[in-house]
């Protein structure tokens, strides 16, 4: 049966078959968890020693858990690593989609977290699941010890120009998603086999397209604990220099970090992360 997300059976099973392969490709020992929410199911990859804390990792829209497969090894070093498919996206957790404004994805990520049997967590989220880690944390302050936000939503307004040129692209097929996706990552370079994931998800998923949400002034300062930031500078989707001065504006425990040469997708960043982390 084809799923609403999806533009078609066989587009699924193509992102599903590409997901397989990064999963066979993990460079350290996992295994899979079900955590059934009031959102539906959600499916998280869990790695690392159990007796370590708990870091959960929160990936972006038109993604999955399987977008850090190139800093799960390090943080499995010292964490016991849980990366959860957000639901609605293209992963295996449940289509539900809930709406931006409102309580639902605190509450579903408290859901997922109480499901786990933990008291607190260190969070890190790209993107929209940056987004989403401080809709959790600024409902749950008490449950989160420390924050990582790469590239987040819902702080500064979208640039209108990504979306135009976003629109444009996703008309093109996948020469388009090609391009969309290399536009997106600025210039750093792409694994192929990255790139063939992103460009199927683009071709085959039905992103969301409802008006974005942004963070209220008294939302933001809701956040107590200690908050990494770290943006690209030639992040194309959204000013890394607006958001940090946003945040420093509003959160009392900010550190941040700007990354020359890098857009909106950041890779291999564990080593700005671990420091921050384990001290």
């Amino acid at each position: 049966m084809e799923n609403a997300i999806y533009t078609s059976i066989q587009g699924q099973a193509e992102i599903m078959s590409l997901y397989q392969a990064a999963l066979d490709a993990w460079p350290v020992p996992y295994q899979t968890r079900t955590v059934p929410t009031r959102c539906g199911d959600t499916f998280v990859l869990t790695c690392g020693d159990k007796a370590c804390p708990p870091l959960l990792l929160i990936h972006g829209a038109s993604s999955n858990a399987t977008a850090w497969i190139g800093d799960v090894a390090d943080y499995s070093r010292h964490f016991h690593v849980l990366a959860v498919d957000v639901i609605g996206e293209p992963g295996k957790s449940a289509p539900s989609r809930p709406a931006w404004a409102g309580p639902a994805y605190a509450q579903w990520l408290a859901d997922v977290i109480e499901g786990l049997g933990l008291e607190q967590v260190l969070l890190v989220g790209i993107s929209q699941g940056g987004w989403i880690a401080l809709r959790y944390a600024s409902v749950h302050p008490e449950r989160v010890i420390k924050m990582v936000l790469l590239a987040p939503a819902g702080v500064v307004p979208t640039e209108k120009a990504f979306l135009l040129r976003a629109m444009l692209y996703t008309l093109l097929g996948r020469w388009g998603a090609g391009r969309l996706n290399r536009y997106v990552f600025g210039p750093q370079p792409i694994d192929p086999q990255t790139l063939r994931f992103m460009n199927a998800i683009l071709v085959h998923f039905r992103a969301r397209i409802d008006r974005e949400y942004l963070f209220q002034d008294a939302e933001l300062e809701q956040v107590t604990m200690p908050v990494l930031f770290v943006g690209g500078e030639q992040d194309v989707i959204r000013s890394a220099g607006k958001i940090e001065a946003r945040l420093r504006a509003h959160l009392p425990h900010l550190h941040s970090q700007i990354l020359p040469g890098s857009g909106h997708v950041l890779v291999h960043t564990s080593g700005q992360i671990l420091p921050f982390l384990t001290r």
